[in-house]
């Protein structure tokens, strides 16, 4: 498998789960500017959505899509139990969290990428909205240690991943303190230390 990523870009939370799971995998850097990859091809014949993560199976076949990636990985070594077995209500479960990380907080962060461009008033709101659903994450993560429960799953590293662009976003995490916590909690993880330590050095 080649897992086509950017640098602390949401692809960072696939790469976390393929070092979870041990897997064997290509890890393959893409120039978001240029959308060309380290090997010299063009990402948008990989994707033509011009995004990362992809991942390229062993039979050519490109998957996309973060929190679909995620799970597919996952059910590659279901003993690892990084997602609940499919068609169980702890599935469900965590398709509702990555549903909710992707277009409460993956989405709802974009446009403070954009602060050059965007009036500060629009940033402004978009902040506030942000920090609302953090406001609830917050009290999720007061009562437990992950997003499902006492276990770390897939939606923990797409979350980590999240969060940690509040380092990119000029603000920081400490007005709320369960994040944090969370943060540090799988920050400690040897697969998030050795996906961070590639991509830092790639």
């Amino acid at each position: 498998m080649k897992l086509y990523y950017a640098p602390y870009a949401c692809s960072l939370s696939p790469h976390i789960v393929l070092r979870e799971l041990g897997l064997p995998f290509e890890l393959v850097k893409v120039n978001n500017q240029t959308k060309e990859t380290a090997d010299g091809r063009d990402f948008l014949t990989i994707n033509p959505k011009g995004y990362v993560a992809a991942l390229e199976l062993d039979d050519g076949q490109v998957l996309t899509e973060g929190p679909v990636i995620v799970q597919y990985l996952a059910d590659l070594q279901p003993e690892k139990e990084l997602a609940p077995p499919v068609g169980t209500w702890g599935r469900t479960r965590l398709q509702e969290w990555l549903n909710f990380l992707t277009s409460e907080i993956h989405a709802g962060a974009a446009p403070l990428f954009r602060s050059a461009v965007i009036p500060k008033e629009a940033i402004d709101y978009f902040r506030e909205r942000l920090f609302k659903r953090f406001d609830y994450l917050e009290g999720v993560l007061a009562e437990q240690p992950y997003l499902l429960g006492n276990a770390f799953s897939v939606a923990d590293a797409y979350l980590f991943t999240l969060l940690g662009w509040s380092t990119f976003l000029s603000f920081d995490l400490d007005r709320w303190s369960a994040l944090p916590a969370h943060v540090k909690r799988v920050g400690e993880r040897p697969s998030v230390q050795v996906a961070l330590q590639a991509e830092a050095e790639a």
